[in-house]
């Protein structure tokens, strides 16, 4: 949407009568993506593996947009390919496509199980691949469309311990590239964020790791861990007309750590 320096207006982020899907959007960084998007007037459709909604439920409870769950297994590729009919079913339409949802394993090269690498890149690559899939079907045809993708830190350095998440992470960053050369034109931007080190439940055994966290801390410009509500503009701004011109970009807020 181009209207000019004269027509610019904070209704660029708004995101009022538009229809997200946000998986793993009930926990984490995704509930926090979850509650941006609502409160900026989205009606969201969270996939979630559990059905424990109540904590975000009552987090949007104010919000302009509808808040809607949907319990699926995501390494499931016939539950996979029906998300977006049911959201079609529910909203009837898509707009916004948030892939959150993903799954880390822990171990040492030469002990890494086959099974874990095979876990972890179905759902944090496959999933990706096949969702934004089907999505985009709906999008081209609109003439328009967001697909944000969420990448890493490990999208663009190698970690220890974790080589499937590592891969999936750069492949992540690589498939945000590949969608938005071909969607582009179509009116869809594709584009990724890559969270640094965020105070999550998951990153909770890191924190108390007295060593450890001083490690990160030191590593980081802003001296501190990233709250989630901290990547909320960011993934309002990726899904609004705010940026219908940024495409195949890997955005990372991180307090500065790649810049160390």
């Amino acid at each position: 949407m181009t209207v000019g320096i004269e027509g610019f207006s904070l209704d660029f982020f708004s995101l009022k009568g538009k229809v997200a899907i946000v998986t793993g959007g009930n926990t984490g960084l995704g509930q926090a993506y979850t509650v941006a998007l609502a409160k900026a007037g989205a009606n969201v459709y969270v996939v979630t593996h559990g059905t424990n909604w109540e904590e975000t439920k009552q987090l949007v409870d104010t919000a302009e947009g509808d808040v809607e769950f949907l319990q699926a297994d995501l390494t499931d590729r016939k539950q996979i390919r029906a998300i977006v009919p049911s959201c079609q079913d529910v909203f009837d339409t898509v707009d916004i496509l948030v892939n959150n949802a993903g799954t880390i394993r822990r171990n040492p090269l030469l002990e890494f199980k086959e099974e874990d690498w095979d876990d972890v890149l179905s759902l944090n690559l496959d999933a990706v691949y096949l969702l934004s899939q089907e999505a985009a079907k709906v999008m081209v045809e609109k003439g328009s469309g967001k697909i944000i993708n969420i990448a890493s830190m490990l999208s663009f350095q190698g970690g220890k311990f974790i080589p499937p998440y590592t891969a999936s992470k750069h492949a992540i960053a690589g498939l945000t590239k590949s969608f938005a050369n071909e969607l582009a034109e179509h009116g869809v931007q594709v584009n990724a964020i890559a969270p640094g080190y965020f105070k999550t439940k998951n990153t909770a055994p890191i924190r108390e790791d007295e060593k450890r966290n001083t490690e990160i801390l030191s590593r980081i410009p802003a001296n501190k861990w990233g709250d989630p509500s901290e990547l909320m503009g960011t993934v309002v701004y990726l899904a609004s007309n705010a940026s219908d011109y940024m495409n195949g970009h890997v955005l990372a807020v991180d307090g500065g750590w790649l810049a160390r």
